[in-house]
């Protein structure tokens, strides 16, 4: 295995993932590879996935270095209104589980899977969103991804990406999501 040497950071920053276009969770999921490339450890908390992605058993290839936690039940498609429940304890106990990784000192690199789109079904409120970010420790590198980022979220991020679609082939020519691709 080859030695690596990391420069420092000279600061962590605030990055957010959004937009309506396909790529967010790819995106973020490709920084946390390029981290444990560089022997860094990634935490990554999936908020409203409840069921298999490709992502789950790829994480697991890459040992220890990368952690990946789903707060989502099976059924959580933001089609309900009110939300049930059982989806918004789900999402409380990530939030929960959230702070507690953000705050250990053991991964210098957090990305939070579908926070916006929590803040937006109103599983999580926004306050108690902007308030982890807040506890956030200064040397700790947060990614956020989702659609609907708030105008707050978008204010305080160092890093905003906005995925926008020019073509998909759902629209296209109705191709649903493939494993390996979407899921």
């Amino acid at each position: 295995m080859r030695e690596i040497e990391n420069q420092p950071w000279p600061r962590a920053c605030l990055q957010v993932y959004t937009g309506n276009g396909k790529g967010k969770t790819t995106a973020a999921l490709g920084l946390a590879l390029r981290a444990a490339g560089r022997g860094l450890k990634v935490f990554i908390g999936q908020f409203m996935k409840g069921t298999y992605y490709g992502e789950l058993t790829g994480v697991d290839l890459q040992g220890d270095l990368i952690h990946i936690e789903q707060f989502g039940s099976a059924h959580c498609i933001p089609l309900r209104d009110p939300p049930h429940q059982e989806d918004i304890n789900l999402a409380d106990a990530g939030m929960k589980r959230s702070l507690e990784v953000l705050t250990s000192g053991e991964y210098p690199i957090v990305i939070l899977d579908e926070i916006s789109v929590a803040v937006h079904f109103q599983l999580i409120s926004e306050s108690d969103m902007l308030d982890l970010l807040d506890a956030r420790p200064s040397h700790v590198e947060l990614i956020c991804t989702g659609r609907y980022a708030t105008p707050s979220l978008i204010d305080r991020a160092d890093l905003v990406t906005e995925m926008r679609v020019v073509k998909h082939p759902y629209d296209a020519i109705g191709l649903g999501a493939r494993d390996g691709i979407e899921r």
